[in-house]
């Protein structure tokens, strides 16, 4: 075999993984191990809990979140060759064939929940199931082609990491969890309609019916309102649960002050859209979560 040809089998090999990859989106992967250690973080009282414990959660979910991510692409890849933004995806692009990828991301969900099962414990294994199940057929398969309220319900299924990096360490669910819970919920919210105002003209051409599309901007902007006036209420619960100090009160309180006068003004304004308000609420999120963690641990 000559150097050339062996070149180019690395080469075909290095492209199928890269695609591989990139259908695993490593970016919602990365996010949901971060707010799991949050739970995990607090499930121990404020203190790190063991490195082995941290690696089995991380290792099991990230693998069932990629899994996960992976089965909503081979789902999806009929729309998304319609949308631009995602027309260039693997599966969409025809880079990887259905099949295999179908297999793998059915490996990478439930061998990994069996590992979980016994390498952390079975409630972990028990929420992080449901959240896959929420994600991969609930929202992805069900709700995203028929509703415009499959936000709403994806929403929840993102909102589960908490839940498991708790239970990962106390093996119970308890008021703190469900608090984290309930800020992800409620973020998610605001968070997603920015990104379909900014692709509405997409998601129409792909009948997929999203809030701006089944009701039109002015009301996609009202609810991002809507849910910016309910985020405050809800994100300042762990200071009245003891789980965050003054410190993370007056962050929380400024943050959220600012991210609902960012969407009033976003509402009054003619623009259809304000991914400037999509980048913020980035902000608001790790920003929120780092110091509820930081104010808990100092």
């Amino acid at each position: 075999m000559s150097q050339e040809v062996m070149t180019d089998m690395v080469l075909e090999r290095k492209s199928v993984l890269s695609s591989y990859i990139s259908i695993s989106k490593p970016g919602i992967v990365g996010l949901t191990l971060v707010v799991a250690l949050a739970g995990m973080f607090f499930g121990n009282l404020g203190i790190m809990p063991r490195w082995d414990l941290i690696a089995w959660t991380f290792l099991t979910l990230g693998l069932v979140t990629a899994g996960s991510c992976m089965l909503n692409n081979v789902y999806d890849r009929d729309i998304d060759l319609i949308m631009k933004r995602t027309s260039k995806r693997a599966m969409a692009a025809g880079e990887l064939p259905t099949k295999p990828v179908l297999i793998t991301s059915l490996v990478l969900i439930f061998i990994p929940l069996a590992l979980m099962w016994q390498m952390v414990n079975p409630l972990s294994a028990i929420i992080t199931a449901v959240g896959a199940f929420g994600y991969s057929v609930v929202y992805t398969m069900w709700m995203k082609r028929t509703t415009p309220w499959a936000n709403q319900f994806g929403g929840i299924a993102g909102a589960v990491p908490p839940l498991v990096g708790y239970a990962a360490v106390t093996g119970t669910l308890d008021a703190w969890p469900w608090i984290m819970f309930a800020i992800m919920v409620v973020w998610q919210q605001p968070h997603a309609l920015a990104l379909a105002l900014k692709y509405r003209h997409e998601y129409a051409a792909a009948k997929v019916p999203v809030i701006p599309v089944a009701h039109g901007v002015h009301a996609t902007k009202q609810r991002i309102v809507i849910y910016n006036s309910i985020l405050p209420f809800v994100a300042v619960l762990p200071y009245f649960f003891d789980m965050a100090g003054e410190i993370y009160l007056i962050v929380t309180v400024i943050l959220s002050a600012m991210f609902l006068q960012k969407s009033i003004v976003f509402l009054r304004s003619d623009r259809d859209c304000d991914m400037r308000l999509f980048g913020f609420s980035l902000i608001w999120l790790i920003a929120v979560f780092f110091v509820m963690v930081v104010d808990t641990a100092f």
